[in-house]
């Protein structure tokens, strides 16, 4: 079960995410909670291998609203960087920032 502490350890600015959230910590942790279900960041590296990187950029600029919105820092870095990157289509090795992504977002769901 996700709580404020684990998410404080897992390097989320909880501050933050709860400011953005009214304060309301069972409807943070409930939006937290949710985000592991989204399963975009699996579609981004679909999009990357096969190099449609227009979709890519789409799909990474969502993540990086949701998990900014939330203060899930850890995992907004690789997260933006892709996006950044991938706003102006290039075409680069993306594996370090999409594992980067994938071993947070791993760490996230296992608080």
């Amino acid at each position: 079960m996700i709580t404020l502490n684990k998410l404080i350890d897992y390097g989320a600015d909880v501050k933050n995410g709860l400011m953005r959230c009214m304060n309301k910590e069972d409807f943070y942790l409930k939006l937290v909670n949710k985000s592991l279900d989204d399963n975009r960041l699996t579609d981004l590296e679909q999009q990357i291998r096969i190099k449609d990187y227009y979709s890519a950029f789409e799909t990474a600029h969502t993540l990086k609203g949701m998990y900014s919105s939330l203060s899930l820092t850890p995992l907004t870095v690789p997260i933006s960087k892709m996006a950044e990157l991938l706003r102006n289509e290039t075409d680069t090795d993306y594996t370090a920032l999409l594992e980067e992504a994938k071993t947070q977002f791993q760490k996230l769901c296992n608080l």
